[in-house]
């Protein structure tokens, strides 16, 4: 497993990072989220979201557990899936709403929560884990697959100079 550990100390290094993973985006890349409320999982959503182009506004999807966006890659569209599975009572919920045919190989899934939805939830490529650490954040990105593997290799953070 390679990974990529580093310190956030602030939402312009936040912004960064999730524009430095917007130009390492795959189409069927799995992005798991973890951290508890507050660690910046929605704000590194959002950051990654803007620099892959989306114009507007970029909402948590804590009541309607998922939000689709479109995106391009390489010039092609494609749909990148924001879900928030923090209010799932079980993951029989995800099976019921049809989540698991979004998994499909094209799409860009990214999960915060993905605890809840588990065993049903597809794994992850990329594991993200975020943590209030003093004023900032740490995060370490995880390759859990060859797709997450190529994913952390075209990943270029901390930006060179």
């Amino acid at each position: 497993m390679q990974s990529i550990r580093t310190y956030l100390p602030d939402e312009d290094a936040t912004r960064a990072l999730g524009g430095a993973l917007a130009r390492a985006l795959e189409p069927g890349l799995v992005i798991y989220l973890h951290g508890d409320l507050g660690a910046g999982k929605t704000a590194l959503t959002r950051a990654l979201l803007h620099a892959a182009g989306h114009q507007g506004a970029v909402k948590s999807p804590t009541y309607t557990l998922s939000e689709p966006y479109r995106i391009r890659l390489g010039g092609q569209p494609v749909e990148l899936i924001h879900y928030d599975l923090y209010r799932m009572s079980s993951p029989e919920e995800f099976l019921d709403a049809g989540f698991r045919e979004d998994f499909n190989g094209h799409n860009i899934c990214i999960v915060e929560w993905p605890e809840k939805g588990e065993p049903v939830l597809p794994p992850p490529d990329v594991n993200v884990l975020l943590e209030v650490s003093g004023l900032g954040r740490t995060v370490e990105l995880q390759a859990l697959s060859d797709l997450g593997l190529l994913c952390l290799e075209r990943l270029h953070y901390p930006p060179t100079p």
